[in-house]
């Protein structure tokens, strides 16, 4: 039960923590007022090979596995999670599917441009109607059985990295049937960026990740063929419970970060913001708010790395993977807020980093599962539902 990084992951650890702090932190903040998605920092991402960690060296990937996504994720987040939720989203949800559920020839044809950040993939599950409730899909796909295409109408919506220069595919849950008892038969499909009939929407204006990109997406009579089915027909809501549960961890990591981020600023400022004659550091209400912060990013850390190794031992890890994102979400929002008021009026202004991060904070509690959902999922392992 040794939590400590091997000397590997943590070489890894102190090159994003350099790339972080030497590229992202001085140039970041600019990218975040101006709403614009930093292509550059993304590119360099992908030459260090971060989008391809957790992938087989076959397919153009570094041969690492989910710990090693976490930790570039949590040192990525610890300056902004913009950043890091690019990364997170192109690999979790837009690579991993591929790796996990794609043919061999679906493999060969999109991880290695996936891995080494060439191209970014996103992931189509939510829906205007159909966000927690995934399974009240209404997106439909039918098989046109004379030119042997899926046929896909509907409309998805909050979808990271769908719109980029970069995109180069979505992967789409869509009604194809339906069961013996009447249930949706949902299955997942390759939607290449550009595809006739798929529309991209403008950005949405956000509250916060604001240098991230996240669309509305359509499809109208969009044709791809057959073989775009990703994993078995009918298994794509079960497919994409599994890619949310590991998603989870990744999500996971980086509030964890943002956490921790939020302590290093706090430390910084309390040095050097003086009031009445002397450093708030001396104050014991700022040093408890600061013990108790780093106390929560702590265990926060914990939680992740416990359920990311019993992923990669290949053992259940449902539970651990909500516990960790419902932890790790409601401490970096804690964490943002008590950063805030550490910083006073200064904390209000964009120019300092933890304004980010507090705007930042709040989504963590909503993405790939609500904290609600997080609760109910916990309840269930525990056998207290049905």
């Amino acid at each position: 039960m040794d939590y400590r990084l091997s000397p590997e992951l943590e070489e890894l650890r102190r090159t994003v923590e350099k790339f972080a702090h030497e590229v992202v932190a001085p140039k970041i903040g600019d990218f975040y007022e101006r709403h614009e998605f930093p292509y550059e920092m993304v590119r360099e991402m992908g030459r260090m090979g971060l989008f391809g960690l957790p992938f087989p060296e076959e397919y153009g990937g570094m041969g690492g596995d989910y710990l090693a996504l976490g930790v570039a994720l949590e040192e990525l987040a610890r300056v902004d999670s913009s950043i890091a939720i690019t990364l997170e989203a192109g690999v979790s949800l837009g690579a991993m599917p591929i790796h996990r559920y794609g043919t061999e020839a679906q493999k060969r044809e999109w991880l290695p441009r996936l891995c080494s950040g060439e191209v970014l993939g996103a992931f189509g599950l939510t829906e205007p109607d159909g966000g927690s409730d995934a399974g009240a899909t209404r997106t439909t796909a039918r098989l046109d059985s004379s030119t042997n295409e899926w046929v896909i109408n509907g409309t998805k919506c909050f979808i990271t990295n769908s719109g980029t220069d970069i995109t180069g595919l979505v992967t789409v849950t869509a009604v194809t049937g339906r069961k013996p008892d009447g249930k949706p038969q949902i299955s997942s499909i390759i939607v290449p960026s550009g595809t006739p009939g798929f529309t991209v929407a403008a950005p949405y204006s956000k509250v916060g990740w604001n240098a991230s990109d996240t669309r509305e997406l359509s499809f109208t009579d969009v044709r791809v063929p057959a073989a775009n089915l990703l994993g078995e027909e009918g298994r794509g809501y079960a497919q994409f419970l599994r890619i949310l549960d590991e998603g989870r961890i990744a999500i996971a990591a980086l509030a964890t970060g943002l956490a921790q981020g939020c302590v290093d600023e706090s430390v910084k400022y309390a040095k050097e913001r003086h009031a009445f004659g002397k450093p708030i550091a001396a104050n014991q209400a700022i040093q408890f708010k600061i013990a108790e912060m780093e106390m929560k990013a702590h265990t926060s850390r914990l939680a992740w790395r416990d359920a990311a190794a019993r992923l990669v031992a290949g053992e259940p890890f449902k539970k651990e993977a909500a516990l960790a994102k419902l932890h790790s979400s409601t401490v970096a929002v804690d964490n943002a807020r008590e950063a805030t008021q550490i910083h006073g009026g200064y904390g209000f202004m964009n120019e300092y980093p933890v304004a980010r991060m507090w705007r930042d904070s709040k989504i963590l509690e909503i993405g790939e599962g609500t904290s609600e959902v997080q609760r109910m999922l916990i309840a269930r392992e525990l056998g207290l539902v049905g």
